[in-house]
């Protein structure tokens, strides 16, 4: 069975562009959020196998909807998405429970191997 994904990030855009890497290499998209508050709530709804969610959004961002997805549900595993420049963001983000972060723009080999990497893990 393909393992089930979530994106989560507030630009369409970027949405599109990590449906499109992870559906041609086999992973099942079984949702999108736009903010960190959907996030939360298709999580519990869909148990997605992992989630990729961005650090800025509007209403939650991603480091506040990460703590509450993990105070949820301790196995979930979650990549961050970050733009170049927000280190301090992405340390933030490991030490809540993240278990891998992706640097945007995103390359498709980094996004399949990170998600391949804490899928097996």
């Amino acid at each position: 069975m393909a393992n089930r994904i979530l994106i989560v990030d507030d630009a369409a855009f970027m949405r599109m562009m990590i449906k499109d890497i992870l559906t041609k290499n086999g992973f099942d998209v079984v949702g999108e959020a736009e903010n960190g508050a959907q996030a939360v709530e298709k999580y519990a709804e869909l148990k997605p196998d992992l989630v990729t969610m961005d650090i800025t959004m509007p209403e939650k961002d991603g480091i506040a909807a990460l703590k509450e997805i993990k105070a949820a549900d301790s196995s979930a595993k979650i990549i961050m998405c970050s733009a170049m420049g927000q280190q301090a963001m992405v340390i933030d983000a490991i030490q809540a429970g993240a278990k891998d972060f992706i640097v945007k723009p995103f390359q498709a080999d980094r996004v399949i191997e990170a998600i391949s990497k804490v899928l097996s893990s």
